[in-house]
């Protein structure tokens, strides 16, 4: 408990003040006089007080209270210090609490001395400071101040503090003394207080900041309405210098506690990688923050409805040791924390066991006594993502004011937990991404037995494959293999290109065409084998890096594909329509091949300078989305526009890549352009791809369109008739115009297309 103790300094002003009233008594008690009586009325106050409830009317005394409750307002409304006390030393305490303010005092610097100053003025014999918190209806004994400048208090119990509570609660001032009945129990338990005055203190607005308890000993003399007036005033003029004191220590404080903040934002976001890093970071600055001695974060798992701790019981010399706590989980509402995860409202408890809601099983476990807690809910947004709860403030309880800058400090915890939440996720994601890729690379890459088994062919015989009409139905898929490397050696050489690599390159390729019915490796090769057969044959046409884009263009442009078309992926919101919400699969095709070259072993590019990498990536990307039949037609437009009014030309980088996007439809749709037992066969195989895309938009409900509709096979002639005369003849005309080398796949088209119409008609005959 703080008591105030006179100084050596403050006795001997009282041993000259008693001199000079014993000096005063010897020379001028001889005569009575108006000082006399007033002073005897002063040292016997009982005489008066039986004389006056004797002799005056109650009338008579209630207009004395009247007169002097007037007296009183009129000279607190001055704010001015009674006259009687107005003598040096009152002059020299005023002059110190004075000196007090210069010095960036705290509130309890400025109480403490204001206790000094009141005491010295009434002759007390000391007196104790108890302050008052907001949250609750509790006054806390002032034991001093800690190293930071903060109040050491403890919890004033009831029935030892009822005369403190009594003024904090009224708001009026209290005189006693050990003869007063009402009070005796009181006083029981200060054997050598004789009298007491007991006075509030507060702020202009009303609120209590503290309530003082001034004391004599039984052998001095009980205190007077005048000791109150004089107290009264003092606590009035006190209360400018509280008023700053209060503004100067909260302006320190927000600074610190921005600076505090500022520190530990800039600390926790550079360790938002780890929960393991940032939780006990988090719970170290929380505990600075607020002066705790344990401090916990217990997480929230909405699955389970349950609360767990990552890190538990920081501050425990075990756990800075590196040994593990506890495994500890428990049910939402159950104990503190789990009330405050539930109901989302922060808690600030002084005494943990005489709380109902507290669980005691976590003590249980640790072997630690919990006092007071404070425990705050972390949001994400709206939702509660975890809670961190302080445990055992250091030096007397949580205040509202560790309240409110917790509260601060929650917000930047709560971001920075919900961020590394994401962090985890995001990280976990990727590692199974590349686990995923690591099981992908070693079903979808070739076995390093699969190229050396190749190598020993690739000396055969080959058949004549620079041919339009070329059936690849013909051949095997390893035959294929052969023929797709044997094409790339015979356009590029081996001078800038390995051919170990080159062959893992092309068998990895044909892995992954998925087992569809049309769009397979042997489309792929077929389409390959085109552009091969064209770039042949139209000699300088295409520069040698766009012939190497249009090759592996071709040789990849549908690779990995489902046998369903764009508008199915966006229909049945697939993964990769949220990827590319345009030419998806086309998207999807150049990827992969990217993803193939990343491979060890498979970059045939390796050996090109950076800008002919770049350049070829580009332009590979370019002939594999033109292959969108969506973008066909707006590029047949353009170029049609061009060839009309000849202004076509081949030194137009531009018009280069409408000629190339159209090369690589034609090499894509030859399956038109091949001898018709090839076209019909090709037909069947696209008609059966068709289908399954049918029954699965059956399946989900949706009505197929006539040409993928098992259930109307009667559709296929008229719909071959539809897309050769629609789209494979204008393609093929374009492109004759411009490379007339191409003419037999346009006159293939031409053939295949009457051949179709005579079906389609010979079907409405019957």
């Amino acid at each position: 408990m703080f008591t105030y103790t006179p100084s050596a300094q403050n006795l001997q002003v009282r041993r000259k003040f008693k001199g000079f009233q014993n000096g005063y008594l010897k020379t001028h008690y001889q005569d009575l006089n108006e000082i006399k009586i007033k002073e005897y009325l002063q040292n016997h106050p009982e005489f008066l007080d039986n004389y006056v409830l004797s002799h005056v009317e109650p009338d008579h005394i209630q207009t004395w209270l009247e007169r002097k409750k007037n007296d009183k307002n009129r000279d607190l409304c001055a704010v001015s210090i009674p006259k009687s006390c107005m003598h040096s030393e009152s002059h020299q305490m005023i002059q110190d609490l004075s000196l007090t303010l210069q010095h960036q005092p705290t509130k309890y610097d400025v109480l403490v001395e204001l206790g000094n100053c009141i005491s010295s003025a009434i002759n007390a014999d000391g007196f104790t400071l108890f302050l008052a918190d907001e949250g609750d209806d509790s006054l806390y004994i002032y034991m001093g101040q800690n190293a930071r400048g903060e109040a050491i208090l403890t919890l004033a119990k009831t029935n030892e503090v009822e005369v403190p509570l009594y003024v904090a609660r009224q708001r009026k001032a209290i005189r006693l003394s050990r003869n007063n009945g009402d009070y005796s129990n009181y006083f029981k338990k200060k054997p050598k207080i004789g009298h007491i005055l007991c006075q509030s203190i507060q702020q202009p607005d009303g609120k209590l900041i503290a309530v003082i308890e001034f004391f004599k000993h039984e052998s001095g003399y009980a205190f007077q309405d005048e000791d109150e007036d004089i107290a009264y005033s003092y606590i009035i003029w006190g209360g400018i210098a509280l008023h700053y004191a209060i503004l100067c220590m909260n302006m320190n404080k927000n600074k610190k506690l921005n600076d505090f903040l500022l520190m530990v934002v800039r600390s926790i976001f550079q360790d938002m990688v780890s929960m393991e890093l940032l939780v006990p970071k988090i719970m170290n600055y929380a505990q600075r923050l607020v002066d705790a001695d344990r401090a916990s974060l217990f997480l929230v798992d909405s699955k389970q409805q349950e609360l767990y701790a990552t890190v538990f019981d920081v501050g425990n010399d075990e756990q800075q040791e590196g040994k593990s706590s506890p495994d500890i989980r428990f049910k939402m509402g159950t104990g503190i924390a789990g009330i405050v995860a539930e109901t989302g409202k922060t808690e600030n408890i002084k005494d943990a066991y005489s709380d109902p809601r507290f669980n005691h099983e976590i003590d249980k476990q640790t072997g630690y006594k919990t006092k007071s807690i404070l425990c705050m809910p972390l949001f994400n947004q709206t939702s509660i993502i975890g809670v961190v709860q302080m445990v055992n403030k250091r030096n007397g309880f949580f205040t509202e004011e560790d309240e409110k800058a917790f509260e601060m400090f929650a917000v930047y915890c709560g971001l920075a937990v919900h961020h590394t939440k994401l962090y985890d996720k995001i990280r976990k994601s990727e590692q199974k991404y590349k686990v995923a890729l690591e099981v992908l690379s070693y079903h979808s890459t070739c076995a390093e037995s699969e190229v050396q088994r190749l190598v020993p062919q690739l000396d055969n015989q080959f058949p004549i494959i620079d041919d339009y009409h070329f059936n690849s139905f013909a051949y095997g898929d390893d035959d294929k293999v052969c023929f797709a490397v044997h094409m790339f050696e015979d356009l590029f050489g081996l001078r800038r290109f390995d051919r170990q690599c080159l062959i893992r390159f092309t068998l990895t390729i044909r892995k992954n065409y998925r087992n569809v019915p049309y769009h397979n490796w042997s489309h792929g090769f077929s389409v390959a084998n085109t552009m091969y057969t064209l770039i042949k044959k139209t000699s300088d046409v295409f520069r040698p890096i766009e012939c190497l884009a249009l090759y592996i263009a071709a040789l990849c442009h549908d690779l990995d594909h489902r046998g369903k078309n764009n508008k199915f992926m966006a229909d049945t919101e697939s993964p990769l329509a949220a990827i590319y919400s345009t030419s998806t699969m086309e998207h999807h095709h150049f990827n992969q091949t990217v993803a193939i070259l990343q491979n060890d072993g498979h970059n045939i590019f390796s050996k090109l300078s950076y800008q002919e990498y770049k350049q070829a990536l580009s332009l590979i990307k370019h002939c594999i989305l033109a292959t969108d039949l969506a973008l066909f037609f707006p590029n047949k437009s353009k170029l049609t526009v061009l060839i009309e009014t000849e202004k076509f030309t081949w030194s137009s980088k531009e018009h280069r890549l409408m000629i190339q996007g159209i090369v690589m439809t034609a090499s894509d749709l030859s399956a038109s352009a091949k001898p018709w037992d090839v076209q019909e066969k090709t037909v069947k195989i696209i008609f059966e791809e068709f289908y399954d895309q049918g029954d699965a938009e059956r399946k989900a409900g949706k009505t197929p369109i006539p040409m993928m509709d098992r259930e109307q096979p009667n559709e296929q002639a008229n719909s071959q008739v539809g897309f050769l005369s629609g789209i494979c003849l204008p393609c093929y005309k374009t492109l004759y115009k411009l490379i007339p080398e191409t003419k037999p796949l346009l006159d293939m088209v031409q053939f295949n297309l009457n051949k179709w119409r005579k079906i389609a008609a010979n079907e409405e005959t019957l």
